[in-house]
């Protein structure tokens, strides 16, 4: 690790890395010209990439440095490289918010509290990298980021991804990278050429070889430098001469860790033990390493120089090459590493450094050992509350191993294989699920075994998640029923997913069949007896139930929102509430926000987005829709495109909407996600009726309504239904469609689902009917806020009266429908509108959606954002981007709006965003 501000640097020469260097200069230049870059070099073990770090840290002259390398035993430590890599920056957590600052603390240990989100940690450590660069520029070079704990790694990878504005680089070496930083602009680093191997070989040999044995070598070696400087210590002149040593050369990492191994073998007693501590011990501490030494009864300082050049002492010690850690560390006897961690656990400081200690204790055990396990366990807590989720999971997963007692272990599996689920390692969590069913397992137990597992089956996205959460719920019913609610809940979340219906029909069942609870219904027991009721027995005995958990599901307590708010939209839904779905969804967001649970944000941000296309605010759709795959690309969560096809669609983009539609359609089949194939045909439904080609959007529409399990989708497209069909022709199909959505529509007495049924209605009806109905329809969605569903009402009206021959009225009507469509931004029916228009007669001026400059979805984000009062700290932290990428962005805003303030942002852009149809 290192910090500083170079002086002139020296410019080390790198024999046949030309290309390489000119890249990383490169790299520099942008950097002091406040550009960030992200850079991840990737090459074979002993191939030069820490040579070219070093030659790039060199020529960073008037830049603040700091470095790490991955540690491979350090691996299981959150945040333990990042740690490394910020603690000189320290000094600066004063000036980040106080939210990101405690996040910090309490991730580095300095503090406790709850654990934080790891997208707020993310946030802190690019808010510090860019305080940072108020002084200079900032250089962060990571070292053997292969063996970056699993945080660490997430963390560096967000902040590289977010890099803009800021005057950082980050440089990454790695031979095979985790996935985290894989996606991250690359540099190959191969093994020299023919000519520069030779020279190197030459360089580094005291005597002559025939050129044929240097050749093999060269060709052997494929140029890997480290491979040859250690084959020509490694091998006397005579084996080299004769080249009889190269028997056995093997891929040169594997040749550079049996050169380490020959290299060890005339070593003394202490020599070697002293390189096993070194080995096992992560930090790269001279103090602790001395300490365990004396422990040992070896002298550190006698003994040093005898490692053969191993061994490197200074401000860390550090191995001459990674593999020779790993190397020594895996050539020792197993009594061996048992001495070492214990002499390294006794000069670990108990209070401060607890997790490193409980682990030397556990790989010190030669058995089960209850009160090593005992303080892994409190390790676990600790690196949870740090939220370090696959370092808890590690710490557990030991405990297990050192536990001899059957209930014990049994409860440490399980507690285990939750924190491996949390921490994504399903394999790991199915393997510790086994592991306690090996033990004779009681009730309870067995109730847990089967909802850990159906949870794993769910995030994993295999068929028989729904039936494993709805065994698991019913095994629950005796101990805990609230738990079993909620497992219920899960499961038919599960179920409406996959579209197993059969599955969501015995789930409900089973609601129905549970005792009622001893006071008045909670929120939970409304949404479950509504939505049971829903599948059993239908809308009109389910609507009342629905409407009063739509009320009490707007104000549930914050931990109940956060473990099964994801469902609290579904009430307001059902029944049409238009206001309740958006102010739901908006709240779900705000208090996912707000307690740092970024993990769910993507899945509840494209809800309000879903909830905010019935306003027709198509850029605010847009915005919220970028937001979600913002924060999804750094969580990884996964889900489909619902949103993101109903916007094209309404916008009547036929090409993107689509190519959309079908892969969403093959994906997920090929997952049985049944509901994402029904959200898809509800697009394409939408799209079709919009081009004007009805036999398509009836077909759609028919397999969109054929999901009875599912109970808005399949609702929601019935109106779709019934005007393809009319409009098709097909008179038996449009009255079906009609009768079921009345039986939906006609008890919820609000004005979406009333003018819905009317207009529905107005299609199947002749004369003065058809008329009072189509005037009902305006009449009632004009009180509303869905603005896509009048200008729609307004078209069908005024083709009719078009076709009555009614042509002025006809005009009024389609001049309403074609300016409405027009200002939200959906193309086709403003296009279907225009082309009834001039059939009526009127000439017609296209008229179309302004660009306001072709702002990118982003852009149109913070420039929304900007507009409404926030602050650039407080824009970046919704949108995690640092100030200064805020305000880079919000430039190019005011560049392609002619405008050079924030105070003009009111007038440079509508305030009502569906004057533009954001892209």
């Amino acid at each position: 690790m290192e910090s500083r501000v170079p002086g002139p640097g020296r410019q080390t020469n790198l024999r046949g890395r030309a290309t390489e260097c000119v890249a990383l200069g490169g790299l520099l230049r942008d950097v002091r010209a406040g550009q960030s870059r992200s850079l991840l070099m990737r090459g074979e073990a002993g191939v030069g990439k820490t040579a070219l770090l070093e030659y790039l840290i060199s020529s960073a002259s008037g830049l603040t440095v700091v470095r790490t390398a991955g540690v491979e035993s350090d691996m299981e430590l959150a945040y333990a490289s990042l740690h490394q890599l910020c603690v000189p920056l320290l000094d600066r957590l004063d000036c980040l918010p106080p939210p990101q600052r405690q996040a910090l603390e309490i991730v580095f240990s300095v503090s406790a509290g709850v654990p934080p989100d790891r997208l707020l940690v993310g946030l802190a450590v690019l808010n510090l990298f860019s305080k940072v660069t108020d002084e200079r520029p900032l250089l962060c070079v990571i070292d053997d980021a292969q063996w970056l704990d699993q945080a660490s790694a997430q963390t560096l990878a967000f902040v590289a991804h977010r890099l803009l504005g800021e005057r950082v680089g980050l440089v990454f070496a790695a031979r095979v990278p985790g996935q985290e930083l894989q996606h991250l602009p690359g540099l190959e680093v191969h093994g020299l050429g023919n000519a520069d191997a030779r020279a190197l070989l030459s360089s580094a040999l005291r005597f002559k070889i025939d050129e044929r044995i240097r050749d093999r070598i060269i060709e052997e070696m494929r140029g890997n430098p480290l491979a040859l400087l250690e084959l020509s210590r490694g091998l006397t002149g005579m084996q080299l001469a004769g080249g009889f040593g190269l028997l056995e050369v093997q891929a040169s990492a594997s040749r550079i860790q049996e050169d380490f191994l020959r290299r060890l073998e005339p070593l003394g007693d202490d020599a070697r033990l002293l390189l096993l501590l070194a080995a096992a011990e992560p930090v790269g501490d001279p103090l602790l390493l001395s300490r365990a030494a004396a422990q040992l009864g070896v002298a550190i300082s006698a003994v040093a120089t005898e490692t053969d050049g191993l061994l490197a002492l200074g401000r860390r010690v550090t191995f001459r090459h990674p593999l020779g850690r790993s190397a020594v560390y895996r050539s020792a006897t197993a009594q061996g590493r048992r001495a070492v961690h214990v002499a390294l656990a006794e000069v670990t400081d108990r209070e401060l450094d607890p997790d490193r200690r409980a682990w030397h204790l556990s790989m010190a055990a030669a058995g089960p050992d209850e009160q090593v396990a005992s303080e892994l366990e409190t390790s676990a807590r600790l690196a949870q509350a740090r939220g370090g989720a696959a370092a808890a999971a590690a710490f557990l997963q030991r405990a297990v191993a050192l536990t001899e007692d059957s209930a014990r272990r049994v409860d440490r599996a399980l507690t285990a294989a939750q924190a491996s689920l949390q921490a994504g390692a399903f394999d790991a969590a199915l393997g510790l699920l086994a592991t306690a069913e090996t033990a004779a397992l009681n009730e309870v137990q067995r109730a847990r075994v089967d909802l850990l597992r159906g949870h794993v089956a769910f995030a994993s996205g295999v068929a028989s998640a729904p039936r494993l959460l709805l065994t698991a719920a019913r095994r629950l019913e005796p101990f805990d029923l609230d738990l079993a609610r909620e497992t219920y809940l899960a499961a038919w979340g599960a179920a409406s997913m996959a579209g197993q219906g059969d599955v969501v029909l015995e789930i409900w069942r089973a609601v129905r069949a549970l005792p009622p609870p001893a006071g008045s219904k909670r929120a939970l027991e409304l949404l479950l007896d509504g939505m049971a009721q829903l599948t059993t027995d239908g809308h009109a005995t389910a609507t009342a139930t629905l409407q009063r958990a739509a009320e009490a599901l707007a104000e549930i307590p914050v931990d109940d929102a956060l473990r099964w708010g994801w469902a609290a939209v579904a009430p307001s839904a059902a029944v049409w509430d238009d206001e309740g779905m958006r102010a739901i969804s908006a709240r779900q967001v705000q208090l996912a926000r707000d307690a740092g649970v970024f993990a769910q944000l993507p899945l509840r941000l494209a809800s309000l987005a879903l909830s905010t296309s019935w306003t027709g605010d198509l850029a605010g759709v847009a915005s919220l829709i970028a937001e979600a795959e913002s924060v999804a690309s750094v969580t990884g969560t996964v889900f489909a495109p619902f949103t993101l096809m109903r916007l094209r669609a309404l916008q009547g983009r036929e090409a993107e909407a689509s190519a959309l539609i079908s892969k969403t359609i093959e994906q997920a089949h090929a997952r049985g996600q049944g509901m994402a194939v029904t959200n898809a045909h509800w697009a394409a439904a939408v799209l079709y009726n919009g081009l004007g080609r009805y036999e398509e959007a009836a077909s759609a529409a028919r397999q969109a309504t054929s999901n009875t399990f599912e109970p808005w989708v399949s609702t929601f497209a019935l109106p779709e239904l019934v005007e393809a069909a009319v409009r098709g022709g097909d008179t038996d199909l449009a009255r079906d469609g009609l009768e079921r959505l009345a039986e939906r529509t006609q008890r919820c007495g609000n004005d979406w689902a009333l003018g819905i049924d009317a207009r529905c209605r107005a299609l199947l009806s002749h004369g003065a009917a058809s008329d009072d109905l189509y005037r009902e329809a305006i009449e009632r969605l004009s009180r509303t806020r869905l603005r896509p569903e009048l200008a729609r009402s307004h078209l069908v009206y005024g083709e009719w009266l078009r076709r009555e021959n009614r042509r002025v009225d006809a005009r009024e009507q389609l001049r309403s429908a074609q300016e409405m469509f027009a200002a939200i931004g959906m193309e086709a029916f403003a296009a279907r509108a225009r082309s009834e228009l001039q059939a009526s007669g009127e000439k017609v001026r296209k008229r179309t959606v302004e660009t306001r400059d072709d702002l990118t979805a982003q852009e149109w984000q913070i420039a929304r954002l900007a507009r409404e009062g926030l602050s650039n700290p407080e824009i970046g932290a919704r949108l995690f981007l640092s100030p200064r990428t805020v305000e880079w962005h919000l430039r190019n805003v005011f560049n392609k709006l002619n405008i050079r303030s924030r105070r003009e942002l009111g007038d440079a852009l509508p305030r009502s965003d569906t004057q533009m149809a954001a892209g």
